[in-house]
């Protein structure tokens, strides 16, 4: 594609977004433009063909659409300073902010752009993100393309929008999540006798093969499960002395954990 696109903060999630639209090959990297305070911070991505700027406005008026990837407390002043550039004719406001809603986003824009909330996690560099997006009565040709540069970027689902905060906990929370229970089995894979390098990786394809089995097959996780267990075997043993204690019901309070921390950071009324 030849658009320009603006990706308003140059983070962890910007890069990510700006890796995985060059590895899509959906853009050039030149066709990007990130953003960041600190330009030096982003140095690195300019190497790769990247335009990089401090210059929220000229990236804005630059694009077609624009990304808002910087922090939650920078949003609403980033937001200001990019309201003046915006062409509803032309532009699309997709937010990437945790806790940023629609009504928010409208009330310092007006009704000028079309705007959805995207909430992907950092494997977009892979494109193989998990992303949930909202919108509001937008036109159906925006929908489309956003929809398809987030399904070039992994997969990509429409939610409400009082889904979003779940979403970030599931989706994005749950990359580290994921990882830290991938630690978890590869340090136990040493105890028993690999180093760590190959612990690592025989730990690793073993998720990647079992996240491939639950989504090619649609069957329930304990459908897949029950196939693994025997009578009296082994991987039962290990699964019941894990439940015991509290495996289950510590990612499960894990989870709401964090989702208990986005209602507060949303001002809404903790359960």
């Amino acid at each position: 594609m030849t658009e320009k696109i603006a990706i308003l903060g140059g983070g962890n999630i910007g890069l990510s977004l700006a890796r995985g639209l060059i590895n899509s090959r959906l853009y050039k990297p030149e066709s990007l433009i990130v953003t960041r305070r600190r330009i030096h911070m982003i140095e690195e991505i300019a190497e790769e063909g990247v335009v990089i700027s401090s210059d929220n406005a000229m990236a804005t008026r630059a694009a077609r659409i624009v990304f808002l990837t910087v922090k939650p407390q920078q949003a609403a002043e980033v937001l200001q300073e990019i309201a003046p550039c915006l062409d509803p004719e032309k532009h699309i406001l997709v937010s990437l902010v945790t806790g940023l809603g629609i009504s928010k986003i409208r009330s310092i824009l007006g009704d000028s752009v079309p705007v959805f909330l995207a909430m992907p996690n950092t494997a977009l560099a892979l494109c193989e993100s998990m992303t949930c997006i909202s919108h509001g009565e937008e036109r159906e040709k925006d929908k489309e393309e956003v929809m398809n540069i987030f399904n070039h970027l992994g997969k990509c689902i429409t939610i409400p929008e009082e889904l979003m905060g779940a979403s970030t906990v599931l989706a994005a929370c749950g990359v580290a999540f994921a990882l830290r229970f991938l630690r978890s089995i590869a340090q136990g894979g040493i105890e028993i006798g690999f180093d760590a390098e190959m612990s690592t990786l025989i730990a690793a394809q073993t998720l990647k093969g079992a996240a491939r089995m639950a989504q090619e097959s649609g069957n329930h996780p304990e459908h897949e499960i029950d196939r693994v267990t025997t009578p009296m075997g082994i991987t039962i043993s290990g699964l019941n002395e894990m439940e015991h204690n509290g495996f289950s019901s510590a990612l499960i309070k894990g989870l709401l954990a964090s989702y208990r921390k986005i209602e507060n950071l949303n001002g809404k009324k903790d359960s």
